[in-house]
């Protein structure tokens, strides 16, 4: 009940706010998207009071394990798992290129340290090596940026995912954001007597990479501690024997999802700005007289700003 709970609040925040065109049109979604919130929450203080009328006696420990366990699990995995989707419609560069990086940094990690690996890295993986640690981060930073220079070239990666409402589907095409436009860098003196380059083209993106590929590097091993010391507080080896050797489903994705809220935190930071687009969604709602009174002061800000054209001002 309560997975239904979390899930309707996510993905009706996400319809409300990437199909608005579709709500507007429909009688029933419109007030489904007005209370959406308060219908949420409505209905997880009905589970709660549910809850509350189910406990047993002699079972109230039981019970209350179950409950808490409940809440940790839609935290770690159903409100990360949101994030993903929501990470998808900025773009499926920034799907691919996280996943990717964190791909890499494990196989590389573990390349370095089979061949290299002298010194441990922690107690909880007795496996991790320093030198697989420190190999892992260059190799998936040089990685990053370079697939970030590769996907950066196509539309496809590169568009928001946004839902046409003439055609009722979902279209990438898009003029490229400045992300995602090759630009000129100036390199610093020490790099210039370096490699002997004044100036570098580079995508602004590449250099977002770097910084996703410091945290898959630094940060990102940490959830796989977490889950090697998860797995080592209820003494088994693996998740699950899904695949022989490796553990299961889960072991695979002990770092993505860690992964995948900094990249959402991250866009929310440093890259997205106002959006335009959902601006107007929110206007195209207003009442007629709200809307108006929107269009006067507009005008009169611009108007003062002086970024009116002459003959708009004269219409007056």
């Amino acid at each position: 009940y309560f997975l239904i709970c979390v899930n309707y609040f996510f993905y009706g925040e996400t319809v409300a706010d990437s199909f608005g065109a579709l709500v507007r049109r429909e009688e029933p979604l419109q007030f489904l998207a007005r209370y959406h919130r308060f219908i949420s929450f409505t209905l997880y203080l009905a589970g709660f009071c549910m809850f509350v009328l189910s406990l047993v006696k002699k079972h109230y420990r039981l019970q209350f394990y179950m409950f808490a366990w409940t809440h940790v699990t839609l935290l770690i995995v159903v409100t990360q798992s949101h994030l993903v989707i929501q990470n998808l419609f900025e773009g499926m560069i920034w799907f691919i290129v996280p996943i990717s990086i964190v791909i890499c940094n494990d196989i590389m990690a573990y390349l370095f340290g089979f061949f290299f690996g002298r010194t441990p890295l922690i107690k909880l993986s007795p496996k991790k090596t320093w030198e697989g640690f420190i190999g892992g981060f260059f190799s998936t930073v040089v990685f990053g940026f370079i697939l970030a220079y590769l996907l950066s070239q196509f539309q496809y990666f590169v568009c928001p995912v946004e839902f046409n409402s003439e055609t009722n589907r979902f279209t990438v095409e898009c003029e490229p954001s400045d992300l995602f436009v090759m630009q000129e860098y100036t390199l610093p003196a020490a790099l210039q007597n370096t490699l002997r380059w004044k100036t570098v083209n580079l995508y602004p993106f590449q250099i977002h990479s770097v910084f996703l590929s410091s945290f898959a590097s630094l940060i990102g091993p940490f959830g796989g501690f977490f889950a090697s010391g998860f797995k080592r507080a209820f003494k088994i080896k693996d998740f699950a024997d899904t695949i022989p050797g490796h553990g299961g489903i889960m072991d695979r994705f002990d770092c993505q999802y860690l992964m995948a809220t900094f990249t959402h935190v991250y866009i929310a930071s440093f890259v997205r700005g106002p959006n335009p687009s959902k601006v107007l969604q929110q206007l195209l709602m207003l009442q007629p007289e709200q809307q108006l009174s929107m269009f006067h002061t507009l005008r009169s800000h611009l108007k003062e700003r002086g970024l009116l054209p002459p003959a708009a001002v004269q219409a007056e």
